[in-house]
């Protein structure tokens, strides 16, 4: 996708204007994604995921339904804060393997943890490459943005986790038994990985650009890794082809808006701030996203949404509808990779038939919270 790109911009198809202006628009956003990448793995690799974990296992004193509930919450709070991506990536594995290792079936520990990926990912500028790219163009503040964002957001957490229940509530009755506590490797690392997301959470809704603490994070870690563990310090950690294919898609879509794509999909999404106008623009994003992805869909459609009101129905439509095909979300295929290493199968048919009856009753729900929230035009 990036030589895509690149050739749009060679052949003339892009204008060199334009791709000037795309680029400081979107490179502190793909620096962002890079330097939040090497965090969490970084995270990750001292342990902090896993001792979470173990906390969550003793909170829900032996419960099932206690602690599907907890696994809910921090699945909510690990998107809000540290993005979708680290929802699918890092919580996924470390949940069901509690779930299996407390004998619980792990199925809706999973797809509480992709659903929720998706679905919790509107609420800050960091939860989704789309919201960052959102904010940027409304120049909103983090916690404007969540005011924004926020009535959505509880939809998008509370009508997933309410279907969840109803599907699997025999699963998620009963008891489980005293689990063992991971061990900690390195207990300095360990602390400098929990001390580093205590600053930095806070930074990343300071209003501050996101990227530079980010980026400041990044470093500190990276050298106290190379101080106590050099040997975790991999080029793996950069995320080279989500990076890739994402410059490459800025560069072909915004070629496509100076050729008339912006013209092309105005009828079809509408101009209205009516709850049916709202509602007919998240639609649209939404089987766009599962159509293509919910980047491209975005970026696709981005120019037509006008106002900040008009722009928050696309997010609800790209960020919590891409949950019937498996490629609507890099987050979900991320998912299923992580699953395949735990030798837990889904079949996408069964995926895409639930997701569909979470998207049909939530996204209305979401734009309806949406449009109360702001108005009601």
């Amino acid at each position: 996708m990036l030589a895509a790109g690149a050739g749009t911009l060679a052949a003339g198809f892009l204008p060199w204007d334009s791709f000037r202006e795309l680029a400081g628009r979107t490179v502190p956003v793909l620096a962002f994604v890079l330097a939040m990448t090497v965090v969490t793995e970084l995270v990750d690799d001292a342990g902090l995921f896993r001792v979470v974990t173990d906390r969550i296992a003793a909170l829900g004193r032996g419960s099932v339904f206690l602690l599907w509930l907890l696994v809910l919450a921090l699945s909510a709070v690990a998107t809000a804060f540290l993005s979708l991506d680290t929802t699918a990536v890092l919580v996924t594995p470390v949940v069901v393997l509690l779930a299996v290792h407390a004998r619980i079936p792990p199925l809706p520990f999973a797809l509480s943890t992709v659903w929720l990926a998706n679905t919790a990912s509107l609420l800050l500028p960091v939860s989704n490459l789309t919201n960052l790219l959102a904010q940027g163009r409304l120049s909103l503040t983090p916690l404007r943005f969540a005011g924004l964002m926020w009535a959505p957001w509880l939809v998008g957490v509370l009508v997933p986790a309410a279907l969840l229940w109803l599907a699997f509530r025999k699963d998620l009755r009963g008891r489980y038994g005293p689990q063992p506590a991971h061990w900690v490797r390195d207990r300095s690392l360990l602390k400098a990985a929990g001390g580093t997301l205590l600053v930095l959470l806070p930074a990343l809704v300071s209003g501050v650009p996101v990227a530079i603490p980010a980026m400041a994070a990044a470093a500190f870690l990276l050298a106290v890794f190379l101080w106590r563990r050099p040997s975790a310090l991999r080029w793996s950690m950069v995320p080279w082809r989500p990076l890739m294919l994402t410059a490459g898609l800025f560069m072909v879509v915004e070629a496509l808006h100076s050729h008339g794509l912006t013209q092309a999909l105005a009828p079809a999404a509408g101009s209205g701030e009516t709850f049916p106008e709202l509602l007919r623009l998240a639609a649209l994003g939404a089987g766009s996203a599962n159509i293509a992805n919910n980047l491209p869909a975005y970026l696709a459609l981005e120019p037509v949404a006008g106002s900040p009101v008009r722009l928050a129905a696309l997010l609800i439509g790209v960020n919590l509808g891409p949950l019937v095909s498996p490629w609507a979300s890099l987050a979900t295929l991320l998912w299923h990779e992580r699953l395949q290493t735990l030798n837990l199968r889904v079949r996408w048919g069964g995926f895409a038939l639930a997701g569909l009856v979470v998207v049909l009753l939530a996204l209305p729900l979401a734009v309806l919270a949406l449009w109360l929230g702001n108005g009601m035009p």
